[in-house]
């Protein structure tokens, strides 16, 4: 039943409206660099605003090297975990053993404004992943903004470039990156009540969020409005083809159609 109401939330989300959010990585919110490493964090950093997450209210959070970030205590686990049940309140754009300190950049982040608004993102851009030992070449782009909506409400925006690995060595994937306890993609206020998490489609499955994967993450934004604590479904742009299974989910629920997909402008 939850991954019936998971693709039912998803489908709900694309066909949802939004305001004009950009597609995959844009520049900016790069004031500060995590030094290269392998399992580190920042301290607690100032967003810039307060924004109201499942009731609490936060002006500050951890960035995470492992693509999260967290509001209660940083998070040095390299194995993704599942979102569903985890006592951790997240943001995880792309949750995996993401390792800077010897190839790759590092992760950078930073306030800035965001359809003028005030707004802190992290980007990820260029990443390696551990033990990169058989392939030095595969990187994986990403990025994380939250943007202020005024009186706490405020905006979660995953976008995605390239991702060309999904595990490292250490949580069992093979040298290139692949296989193994792949990523995962998602958010939890930490209470693992009804309503309180989400994992996207396709996370923890091998393979699913690559570059022409089932759940191909390369191209996407997806925008989580949170309004009086609360996260409405999702809705997303692409500037790629979508992918065959997001359309046969469309299909099978009978809503797939000319107001069901808004893709970016070239």
């Amino acid at each position: 039943m939850r991954n019936l109401k998971l693709i039912t939330l998803f489908a709900a989300g694309i066909l949802s409206s939004a305001g004009a959010f950009a597609g995959p990585v844009v520049s900016g919110f790069d004031s500060n660099t995590l030094a290269p490493n392998d399992d580190s964090s920042t301290g607690l950093v100032d967003i810039g605003f307060t924004s109201n997450f499942f009731g609490k209210e936060y002006t500050q959070l951890y960035v995470n090297n492992n693509g999260n970030v967290t509001f209660d205590y940083r998070l040095i686990t390299y194995t993704p975990y599942n979102l569903t049940s985890t006592s951790q309140v997240i943001i995880a754009p792309f949750f995996a053993d993401v390792d800077t300190s010897s190839a790759g950049s590092p992760v950078t982040y930073g306030t800035g404004t965001y359809d003028g608004q005030a707004a802190f993102g992290v980007n990820w851009v260029d990443t390696d992943y551990y033990q990169s030992s058989l392939n030095h070449t595969a990187r994986n782009s990403f990025q994380l903004i939250l943007v202020d909506r005024d009186n706490g409400d405020f905006d979660i925006i995953f976008n995605y470039d390239t991702i060309q690995w999904e595990t490292g060595t250490a949580s069992g994937g093979s040298g290139s990156g692949l296989g193994g306890s792949s990523a995962r993609a998602g958010y939890s206020n930490g209470t693992g009540d009804e309503g309180s998490f989400l994992e996207l489609p396709g996370s923890a499955i091998n393979g699913a969020f690559l570059d022409g994967g089932e759940y191909a993450l390369a191209g996407q934004s997806i925008l989580f409005e949170v309004r009086n604590g609360a996260v409405l479904p999702p809705t997303f742009t692409t500037s790629v083809p979508e992918p065959e299974a997001y359309a046969m989910l469309l299909i099978g629920l009978g809503v797939l159609g000319s107001t069901a997909k808004r893709r970016r402008k070239a």
